[in-house]
């Protein structure tokens, strides 16, 4: 039996000196001030600060819904300016996966079919990116509610739908913006858990934009931001890159 072992040599993402601008002329406003962040394969790095420091437009910057002003970002060993719009969309839709603030469920699809979305959107056959999914809820404890509307589901459950939704792909970078704002102490640590178990891989990045100290304990990295501009770091993940195994085949 051959065991193919591939060995990661870079972190997931690295951001050098990245700045962000919106606006022009007197009208302009420098968001971002020259961020250096590296975030590990294998772990859950959170960004933290206070509001209004950046922490959204750079986890925007780096899943590539926003281009940095100025600097360089290396996604997964990427560099999104050299692709074209049909490529970073394509990279996108196959590498990264997002958890947001707001759910942006679907309102006349059910949760399976809400989760199946970047399966369908990839083009797997409907049937088959279903299952998919509903294995996947199955995992996160919505067994029984696959075929529920939002509109049918909790404020948890929903989230846990939005989470199935980013995993469904197996991405390779997962995004989350504020995942546990509006969920309650209990709610938020379980989400965390869920996260945590089926998202932290050797060969996956999870980064987490949050206000809730009370998820601090789920981190193997923090990141604290300031006035746009990453100005602390602790954790495991503090240390130099090292390597890590993707796992065998």
């Amino acid at each position: 039996m051959t065991h193919n072992v591939q060995t990661i040599t870079h972190p997931a993402v690295v951001c050098r000196r990245v700045t962000k601008d919106f606006g022009a002329g007197e009208n302009q406003v420098r968001v971002l001030r020259g961020v250096d962040l590296d975030v590990p394969f294998g772990g859950m790095t959170l960004l933290v600060g206070p509001s209004g420091c950046g922490k959204t437009t750079l986890l925007s910057v780096v899943a590539g819904l926003l281009n940095a002003s100025g600097g360089e970002v290396t996604v997964l060993g990427e560099d999104s300016r050299r692709m074209s719009g049909g490529e970073a969309v394509r990279f996108r839709r196959r590498n990264i996966g997002f958890v947001f603030q707001q759910y942006n469920l679907l309102p006349a699809l059910t949760a399976a079919e809400n989760a199946a979305v970047p399966l369908l959107a990839a083009g797997v056959p409907k049937k088959k990116a279903v299952a998919a999914a509903s294995d996947l809820l199955s995992q996160l404890g919505l067994g029984e509610r696959l075929h529920a509307l939002p509109s049918q589901l909790s404020g948890g459950q929903q989230q846990r739908v939005a989470l199935a939704r980013a995993l469904v792909h197996g991405p390779r970078l997962v995004v989350c913006d504020e995942p546990t704002s509006a969920l309650d102490h209990e709610t938020g640590n379980a989400v965390m858990e869920l996260l945590t178990n089926i998202a932290v891989r050797p060969d996956r990045a999870v980064v987490v934009v949050t206000h809730d100290s009370r998820v601090f304990q789920f981190a193997d990295r923090i990141a604290h931001m300031d006035d746009g501009r990453i100005v602390e770091t602790s954790g495991a993940g503090s240390r130099p890159f090292e390597p890590v195994f993707a796992g065998v085949n």
